[in-house]
Parts: C-alpha cells; sequence; structure tokens
C-alpha cells in the first residue's frame, strides 16, 4: 500500500501550500482554543478554500461539543474529523450526528494503552495512535513526544489505523519500517516553535515519506 501523510496544525496559506505541494494526502486544523494551532472561524475558512478536493480536510479536537464540531466543519469545509479524549460513546453520537469518517486517537505509553483500541471498532473508521503526554499537559499532543514504537509489534490492529507522536523528517522512515504505518501524522516535528510550521520541514518530512 502507498504511505501517506497529514501535516497537522496548518494554520497559514504558505505552510498549508507547502504541505499541498509536497504531497500530503491530509491537512489539520486544530480547534481547540488552548493550543497555539487553533484556527478562528476566519482563519479555517480561509486555509480550506485553498485545499483541492484530492487533499483530505481534517478537523482536530478534543472531546468538543456539538456546537463547536458544527461551526467548524462550516467553516473547514471538513472530510473527517479527530477527536481526541473522546469516548467511544461520543465517537459513536458524533459520527451518528455527522455522517463524517472519524478518527479516534489513542493514547498510547504503555502496551496495555493499547486495549482501548478495540472500543472504538463500531464508533470510529480509524484509530490514531499518539504519544501520551505528561500528567497534568495542557494539550493531549502536538508536544513532540514519541513512544515506543515496538509496542506496535505483533499487535492486531481492529481497524485502519495511523501512527502519531513525535514524528520528524530524521525518524518517520524508521517509524514507518518499524511499525508498518501505511498513513503518518505529524504536527510538532515540522515546526520551528510551538505552532509556527517550517516550509523546509514539511516538505523534508514528506520527500522522507515519499522515499518509501
Amino acid at each position: 500500500m502507498p504511505i501517506t501523510a497529514k501535516i497537522c496544525g496548518l494554520s497559514t496559506p504558505e505552510t498549508l501550500d507547502a504541505a499541498i505541494k509536497g504531497g500530503a494526502s491530509h491537512v489539520g486544523f486544530v480547534f481547540f482554543p488552548p493550543s497555539p494551532r487553533h484556527l478562528s472561524r476566519e482563519r479555517a475558512a480561509q486555509l480550506a478554500a485553498r485545499v483541492p478536493d484530492h487533499v483530505t480536510r481534517v478537523g482536530v479536537f478534543v472531546d468538543p461539543d456539538n456546537a463547536l464540531v458544527e461551526s467548524a466543519i462550516d467553516a473547514g469545509r471538513l472530510d473527517t474529523l479527530q477527536l481526541h479524549k473522546t469516548s467511544p460513546t461520543r465517537v459513536a453520537a458524533i459520527k451518528a450526528r455527522t455522517g463524517l469518517e472519524l478518527w479516534a486517537a489513542v493514547a498510547v505509553k504503555t502496551r496495555a494503552d493499547l486495549d482501548v483500541a478495540p472500543s472504538y471498532t463500531a464508533a470510529a473508521d480509524r484509530i490514531l495512535y499518539d504519544a501520551r503526554t505528561p500528567d497534568g499537559a495542557a494539550l493531549p499532543g502536538g508536544m513532540g513526544v514519541r513512544f515506543d514504537w515496538a509496542l506496535l509489534e505483533g499487535f492486531r490492529h481492529p481497524m485502519p489505523w495511523a501512527l502519531s507522536g513525535g514524528l520528524d523528517p530524521d525518524n518517520v522512515a524508521e517509524a514507518i519500517r518499524r511499525t508498518r504505518a501505511t498513513l503518518v501524522d505529524v504536527s510538532s516535528g515540522v515546526e520551528s516553535a510551538p505552532g509556527v510550521k517550517d516550509e523546509t520541514k514539511i516538505a523534508a518530512f514528506l520527500k522522507a515519506v515519499a522515499a518509501l
């Protein structure tokens, strides 16, 4: 299968264009006010208008209410919703309400954390294995934290999945070889500062993925 990549937390036309030019299959727009990558309705609409039809627009949320989801879908022309810290029951309710593709993020630090994944089988379309952030952290992701990829070795994935957490241009090839991921997701690994995407790093990450 071809390996594809999502560049997450995009917030400027220039970096969005770099992701599209580099061959990203998915672009991520964050709708979570505590995050330095959070988008207003106006900025989301501006960016969404630049995304061609062959690139999937993913909205990223943390246990959102219906009003936020609906506003973001409208502004960001979202194709897919990525939900962090959201229960299977709530994921299923959002899917039923919106009819969109749903990704459920599973925070991973130990092998036992993977046991949560099957509970999303009837609710989500894809699992996103992300690194568990430190206790008390303000954000559920986008902090450059990675988990031990060996945890995925021999694991029977209950559904389609993607790999996230601490990926960058230098380690993404190794991550893909070790986990056999066919979809990888990066945010802080292509930034020069929190929330500030770097066009050169975006290009390097996508080049590394394309070379496999």
